[in-house]
């Protein structure tokens, strides 16, 4: 099983800038080193063309983002400065998640150590995220393998208002989003089931919606494949997050998920989505969990290690 990532997920950022790309080198790094694992496991991905951006966005806005003529006001909203470097980023993020979901259909798993930019809308993105690559990935294997219905687990702190936009009047695609109420986005979008959570929701409040719910959305949705828009900003120490996660709190919210979409036969991509601990390193670690709790599934011969 192959884990796609790469160095050209670290973007560089004007100074004092809040979005905490390290995380993606130091995931990297700690994925590497603790699974043993040689360089030639984790895979480059390639950057999504623009036909696979087509499915989900406008070409007028692929264009403009491509060409860096989406303005200041539309950037400033996006939250990332336009640069080559940065659509290609994004390029090269949604690509793995579509590579993922294709070595899902083969392998039943398939993990992408960036992705879940769940705010990007068909025309235009929103908090860091330019393009988005759950709908995409799922409509890449809906085309290419047969795939008839595709489900986005997302459970980002944040709703994924661009995955519910996008995929308005899109039976093919059930979309669930689990998440802070008093959140950004404050204008919320429809999915198709939103579970709003008030502030300093604990681990167990948490976890008891999700079961209550997820066995209701697979049965809704039977789908053919799941992306799980993961998210480590429910966590506790999250300086967005608002929510009062524990780390084990996450690492049992995984385990549903992964046992959930196993037991029902569901091939599953993770993707990692939004962190913003106070210190980076428990955003990492919480990155890792999910990781490593995917591939212990895929993998019973590895042992999870803390």
């Amino acid at each position: 099983m192959k884990i796609y990532s790469t160095a050209e997920y670290v973007l560089r950022l004007p100074e004092g800038h809040r979005f905490p790309m390290e995380k993606y080198r130091l995931l990297h790094e700690r994925v590497i080193s603790s699974l043993s694992l040689d360089e030639d496991q984790i895979e480059t991905p390639p950057e999504a063309t623009d036909l696979q951006l087509s499915r989900a966005h406008d070409w007028d806005y692929i264009h403009a983002a491509q060409n860096g003529l989406l303005g200041e006001t539309a950037m400033k909203k996006i939250g990332f400065p336009w640069s080559k470097e940065f659509v290609k980023r994004s390029r090269l993020s949604s690509g793995a998640t579509i590579e993922s979901a294709r070595q899902a259909i083969r392998e039943g798993y398939g993990i992408n150590l960036a992705g879940g930019t769940h705010h990007a809308f068909r025309d235009h993105g929103e908090a860091y995220c330019l393009f988005n690559d759950s709908v995409l990935a799922i409509r890449a294997v809906q085309i290419e393998e047969n795939i008839q219905r595709g489900l986005i687990i997302d459970l980002d702190v944040h709703q994924g208002n661009g995955s519910a936009a996008i995929c308005q009047g899109d039976q093919s695609i059930f979309t669930f989003s689990m998440h802070g109420e008093k959140n950004y986005p404050l204008k919320k979008e429809k999915s198709n089931l939103d579970v709003p959570l008030p502030d300093k929701t604990s681990d167990r409040e948490y976890l008891d919606q999700l079961l209550i719910h997820l066995p209701k959305v697979i049965e809704l949705a039977r789908p053919g494949i799941a992306i799980y828009v993961s998210g480590a900003d429910a966590y506790a120490g999250d300086q967005l997050g608002r929510l009062s996660l524990t780390k084990q709190g996450l690492r049992d919210r995984d385990s549903i998920v992964v046992e959930y979409c196993q037991s029902h036969g569901i091939p599953l991509v993770l993707t990692m989505a939004g962190g913003y601990a106070s210190n980076v390193l428990d955003t990492v670690d919480i990155h890792y969990q999910s990781v490593m709790t995917v591939m212990s599934r895929a993998n019973r011969s590895i042992e999870y290690q803390t």
